[in-house]
């Protein structure tokens, strides 16, 4: 059974809230590059961008928005090695001395985040990396946090946090799966 803690008003408002956060930490958007982690996070990441733009003047969230696709640097290819890869886009201006906000839906163990930092390193060296995350959900890996978060969701290790947005799955909410046998 499945407990839903956000819905489309609540993304959408904490997304709002992390766009402000970038900016203020950023002193704007000026050397701002905000790269997504496919699948959730790429969208995440252009709304990031769109809101930004419309807060920044000026700001193009083309120029500023791209993807980083992560699947050959993940330490879990040989349990799930049927992951597509996904183009990474990065924008025209690059990454070199740029300020970099890696995006994604769900921060757990840290190893996705530790895999993208190896697939930037591969692409440039920016100024400064910082992490969005739309959920925290703890029970972290590796020593890894986020700089930007949507909401703090303390979970079991048992139980799944479902992201569900509206541009993949037709819908627009998080939730709480329990594990097998809670009630």
């Amino acid at each position: 059974m499945a407990r839903t803690v956000l819905q489309q008003a609540d993304i959408a408002r904490a997304l709002t809230r992390i766009s402000h956060e970038i900016l203020e930490s950023n002193r704007g958007a000026n050397d701002l590059v905000i790269l997504g982690i496919p699948t959730r996070g790429v969208i995440l990441a252009d709304r990031i961008g769109r809101i930004i733009a419309d807060i920044e003047p000026g700001t193009d969230p083309g120029a500023i928005v791209g993807s980083l696709d992560i699947t050959m640097y993940r330490d879990d290819l040989a349990k799930h090695p049927t992951r597509t890869p996904s183009p990474t886009q990065v924008p025209r201006q690059g990454i070199d001395g740029k300020t970099v906000v890696l995006v994604d839906d769900v921060l757990y163990s840290g190893r996705t985040i530790r895999a993208a930092l190896d697939a930037l390193n591969d692409l440039g060296r920016p100024r400064v990396v910082r992490l969005a995350t739309l959920v925290d959900r703890g029970h972290r890996d590796l020593p890894i946090r986020a700089d930007f978060v949507g909401k703090n969701l303390p979970t079991s290790r048992e139980e799944r946090i479902n992201v569900r947005l509206a541009e993949i799955d037709g819908t627009e909410e998080v939730s709480i799966e329990e594990a097998a046998g809670e009630r």
